[in-house]
């Protein structure tokens, strides 16, 4: 039961699609957006209406009454290549230098980790009302690792992964031409993976904590049209509480003023994954041409102090501070248009400003998350009458992006040190995908 946060399940990733299974991948924020190549192309402007794809449903359960009759199948694939380049100074002090531990300058270099991100979907209408829906994806996921493991910050983080499954079954009822409704259940499954050095830079030297959970949640969302041509989507997922049981081992030889060194103990805590509530718009303006916009709100801010305690005991096992991450709530606007070049291709494009829940007061070098733009494009085919392709792209670039572990930061102890750097960071992301009806 190791309380997560941001950073720890932000640090890592994935999930599995339909019948596969995905690596790591970076993400704006805890959440992996990368669930949908049809939405990708639009920045993922109006993905909590409905439409052609039945992604949407990740968003907005009631957005599946856009399927077609009978049986329609979706596979997504995206593959994403971060770039986040850290460099930094570390500072011994305090207990720290007690420790022999070394000032240092050395680079992280890159800490994104490539991943390809699959998501699956797949809905069956029952009749002009009902709809029933079903998806596999990695709801939140990012992964961080430094091309030299005795960089300067690794007393802080030398590696960190997560990995995430959610299952997410939905139904959908079109209560007339105007409104429908839609609910599911969410089956989580999450791993995580911590790794930090402590007492020297020897590569074995390395604390490590992992714990797993399973939990439950929900989805719920509404569709409105209130005239031809315009439709308005509002879907909300709801937090997943998970109670990890895991492990901490702390490397031989090392003391940390605690029982713990050169030994492996049970460790526990919980943590409640943030809700998500999307608000989508969708107007036409021609037979050809539509605009798109998407508001997301995202309560980070339930991200407190996460506490660590080994089993049968109250106490912190690791000696070193709790997991403090203090987040603020994330927002997200996206505004997009598609244009219609022929009955057999759609064209797309949007643009989107994500506000992260993290600033310099509470930035770690698990996640130098900054504020962000994201700039897409993407298209449709209909090769057939009852197959198509999607295809889209993102480029996703940062603000300028300090990292102050000093006095007066969250994460600073004399134990450890200080760290002073900065991070540069932009991704790519490609993704595609195939939709079939039956």
């Amino acid at each position: 039961m190791l309380r997560f946060n941001k950073n720890t399940i932000l640090l890592a990733s994935t999930a599995v699609a339909a019948i596969m299974v995905a690596e790591t991948a970076t993400a704006g924020g805890f959440a992996l957006r990368e669930q949908s190549a049809y939405y990708q192309g639009l920045s993922f402007a109006g993905n909590a209406t409905s439409g052609p794809s039945i992604s949407s449903m990740f968003w907005n359960p009631a957005a599946i009454t856009g399927a077609k009759d009978g049986i329609t199948v979706e596979a997504h694939n995206s593959l994403i290549i971060p770039e986040s380049d850290v460099t930094g100074t570390y500072t011994a002090q305090g207990g720290a230098q007690l420790l022999g531990r070394p000032n240092s300058s050395v680079a992280g270099g890159d800490i994104g980790v490539d991943a390809w991100v699959p998501a699956s979907y797949a809905s069956y209408r029952l009749n002009e009302q009902l709809v029933f829906g079903v998806g596999i994806n990695a709801p939140y996921g990012l992964s961080t690792k430094p091309e030299d493991a005795n960089w300067a910050g690794r007393y802080y983080s030398r590696s960190s992964s997560v990995f995430s499954i959610n299952v997410n079954p939905t139904v959908a009822y079109q209560f007339n031409d105007m409104i429908s409704f839609g609910f599911g259940a969410q089956f989580q499954y999450i791993k995580v993976d911590l790794k930090s050095a402590y007492a020297a830079s020897n590569t074995a030297e390395t604390s490590s904590v992992e714990g797993d959970s399973f939990g439950v949640g929900f989805t719920a969302g509404v569709t409105f049209k209130p005239i031809d041509g315009t439709e308005i989507g509002l879907g909300f997922r709801s937090a997943v509480g998970h109670d990890l049981d895991g492990k901490f081992s702390n490397p031989a030889g090392v003391s940390l003023g605690g029982p713990f060194a050169g030994s492996t103990v049970d460790i526990s805590g919980s943590v409640m994954t943030p809700e998500v509530l999307t608000l989508s718009a969708k107007q036409r303006l021609t037979d050809d041409i539509r605009i798109l916009g998407t508001v997301e709100w995202t309560n980070w801010s339930r991200v407190g102090t996460i506490a660590l305690s080994s089993t049968g005991s109250t106490t912190n096992p690791t000696g070193v501070p709790d997991l403090t991450f203090n987040y603020e709530d994330g927002w997200f606007f996206a505004l997009g248009a598609e244009y219609d070049w022929n009955e057999a291709l759609t064209l797309r494009a949007g643009a989107a400003y994500e506000l992260s829940p993290i600033d310099t007061d509470i930035r770690s070098t698990r996640l130098p998350d900054n504020d962000r733009i994201w700039l897409s494009a993407g298209l449709s085919y209909q090769a057939m009458q009852n197959l198509s392709f999607d295809l889209g792209y993102s480029y996703i670039f940062t603000k300028d992006t300090d990292i102050k572990i000093v006095d007066g930061h969250q994460d600073y102890k004399a134990n450890i040190g200080t760290f002073v750097g900065e991070a540069d960071a932009n991704v790519n992301i490609l993704s595609a995908s195939m939709r079939y009806t039956f």
